[in-house]
Formats: structure tokens, sequence, C-alpha cells
């Protein structure tokens, strides 16, 4: 198993980032484990589209997975990956979130392996399904969705979880709703600083605000109050190049600037259509080489204004 300094996995990250991404299967590497900390190792997703960073966090007892990837293949990928480490552990499985991608491979483990999981992510679930809709993206997409359904949850819990690994303390924490999917759950090993945020905290890319349901930039910008107290050392986002505690005020920093911008271009009588526009074309300038989009940030934001 390789063990890489953070610095070494963030280069490694890049180089993927190169590669044209948007063609390359949605599939988890096989033997790509890195070791972030004492107890923590990372599938990382080589910025390939549909593939999720998968945690693996192991204590003396009992070992956790975070995130199992799309339909059984990816899942199974993952549990050997997960075997290699943990030996004959008891193995507990959880999401940052609902989205297919991140827990269609829970069917791949066996029934001894429990799944935990947050009322707002079960919710989440059962109202809208499995989303989003990979099959026809590819032959490999449809392959691995075919046939596929959530499986059961083991354990719900509320608001929170905490429990121990053997050794290994980590909090299961849900973060409140109306972010990129109401059951937005984190992941947080204490004692080792590792943050496995989902699509609430990303590394140079604009957050994902979904257009079909209520989202609110000041609900996102809550749950960084809660996240700073933690001070992580690492941050995993779900997907892209993994980062440092400092992402928490970077991600801050641009949704501030967006709801400020966004409430002047309103008082000015700016559409909400007028409004995007400039924002995307001045966010593409005032953050470069950042992916995606930060219009999609937008429509909450406008409908927040004064």
């Amino acid at each position: 198993m390789k063990t890489i300094a953070l610095t070494l996995l963030l280069a490694a990250t890049s180089v993927f980032a190169q590669q044209p991404a948007a063609a390359l299967p949605p599939l988890i590497k096989e033997n790509a484990t890195v070791k972030i900390s004492e107890h923590v190792y990372v599938i990382p997703d080589g910025n390939v589209g549909g593939v999720p960073n998968v945690g693996i966090i192991v204590g003396g007892n009992a070992t956790l997975v975070v995130d199992t990837g799309l339909g059984v293949r990816n899942g199974q990928t993952v549990l050997r990956e997960a075997t290699k480490i943990n030996g004959n552990n008891p193995i507990y499985i959880t999401a940052t979130h609902f989205h297919a991608e991140h827990t269609l491979g829970d069917a791949a483990f066996p029934a001894t392996a429990k799944v935990i999981r947050g009322r707002a992510q079960q919710r989440d679930m059962d109202e809208l399904g499995i989303t989003p809709n990979f099959s026809g993206r590819s032959p490999v997409h449809t392959e691995l969705v075919q046939n596929a359904a959530y499986r059961r949850a083991d354990e719900i819990f509320d608001n929170e979880k905490v429990f121990d690994l053997g050794g290994v303390r980590v909090r299961l924490q849900w973060m409140g709703g109306s972010t990129h999917t109401n059951g937005d759950t984190i992941i947080f090993v204490e004692g080792e600083g590792v943050l496995f945020a989902g699509d609430l905290v990303m590394n140079r890319r604009f957050l994902a605000f979904g257009a079909n349901q209520a989202v609110s930039v000041r609900a996102w910008l809550g749950t960084y109050d809660k996240l700073e107290p933690l001070r992580p050392r690492h941050i995993i986002p779900a997907h892209g190049d993994l980062g440092d505690g400092s992402l928490i005020e970077t991600n801050r920093s641009y949704l501030r600037e967006l709801q400020t911008r966004v409430a002047a271009l309103k008082r000015e009588g700016k559409s909400l259509d007028e409004t995007t526009q400039l924002i995307t074309a001045e966010f593409q300038t005032r953050y470069p080489g950042w992916i995606g989009n930060a219009g999609q940030a937008v429509r909450s934001a406008y409908n927040e204004a004064n």
C-alpha cells in the first residue's frame, strides 16, 4: 500500500486533470489507494467524471468505507482495496450524499457490512430515486447502473453519529439541508483532522448547486460556519483534487463574493438571465482554472437577495 505526502498526491491528481477525463469510463482505479493519515486511506478519483474520492478509515476493531462508486463493479473494487488494508475487520459503509456514483457500489459488499445513513439522506433516496441517470451516457455507464438499486440502511441516524472504530473516533454529521443535496453528510476523523466533505467543499471547482431542489447560498455559507471549528488538516472533496483546511475559506470567500455581486446587480435592475451571464463571465476571469460554472449558484443568490 502506497504512503505519500499530500503535496505529492495533489501533483498526481493534477496530472490526471490534464487528461480528457470526460472520455474516460467512470471506473474506480484498483491499486491506486494512498495513505492520508495514520488510519485514513483514499482512492483518488483521478478527476474522472462519475467517480468519487473513496475513503477507507481503518480502526483496530472495524473499518468505515466512505462512498462506494457507481454500481456493483466499482463497489467490488472498493471492497478489494478495503480488504487489503483492514484484513478481517468488520466493515461499515456510509456516504456523503445519495447520488448514484456515491452509493450504488454498496450492493457489492456482503450482508455483514453495515450501511449507516442519515435520515435526510434516506429521504432523498426515497423521494428522488436513483439520480443522476447515468444510463445511456456510454456502454460502460449503462452496464454499471443496469438493475441497480439502493441498498437498505442497517442503521439510520437523525443529526449525528459518533462511533469508535477501535482507537479511531469518527463523526458523521448531517449538515442541515438546502445545499448540494438535502441529505449532505460530512465524515470527520477526529484526532487526525481528516474531513470527507462531499460536494460541500471543493478544490478549484465552482460549487454544484442543483436546479431541481431548494438550494440556499445562505445555508451553504452556514455550513462553513459549522465546519470551521473542526479545523481539518486534510479535506477530501467528493470529486477532484484533495486539499487542506484552507479550502473552507476559499469556498466561503467565493460564495460571499458571488452573493454580494448578485445583490448589487439585482438592485441595478438586472434580470436573472442578465445577472447569470455577467457573473459567469466575471467569475471565469476571477477564478482562472476552476472547473464548472459559477452561474449555477446565481439563481439561489438572486432569489435570496433583497
